[in-house]
């Protein structure tokens, strides 16, 4: 009979935050992959492979809106800053400019939705 494994304690789980941000720009970016694929070149390119690995980051694909231009990521909070520097650092999409600013950060994926999505 196996053993059940038991579960990491609340202590040693790493502590996480999630991200809102908006993408501004004269046409609207309807699809969640692009924006997504735009987040993890800009990550890797800033950060490189290995700490964005460590920085534990998840674009969260039911947290976008197309309407708003929002979107939330999951990092880790030791990354933060290191995330929305990356953020800051895209410049254009499909020949046209965009910026992508960091709206706010949470720490509970509620609350961000009801202080940030609101606006």
């Amino acid at each position: 009979m196996a053993k059940k494994i038991k579960p990491v304690l609340p202590s040693l789980r790493e502590k996480k935050r999630y991200l809102v941000f908006e993408v501004i720009s004269k046409k609207d970016i309807k699809s969640f992959s692009e924006v997504s694929s735009l987040i993890w070149q800009s990550s890797l390119s800033f950060l490189g492979e290995v700490e964005t690995a460590k920085a534990g980051i998840w674009v969260l694909p039911d947290k976008w809106n197309p309407k708003k231009q929002k979107g939330m990521i999951k990092v880790n909070n030791k990354y933060v800053d290191k995330l929305r520097t990356a953020l800051t650092l895209i410049k254009s999409f499909k020949r046209q400019q965009i910026i992508v600013k960091s709206v706010g950060v949470s720490g509970m994926i509620n609350k961000a939705k009801k202080k940030y999505f609101a606006m």
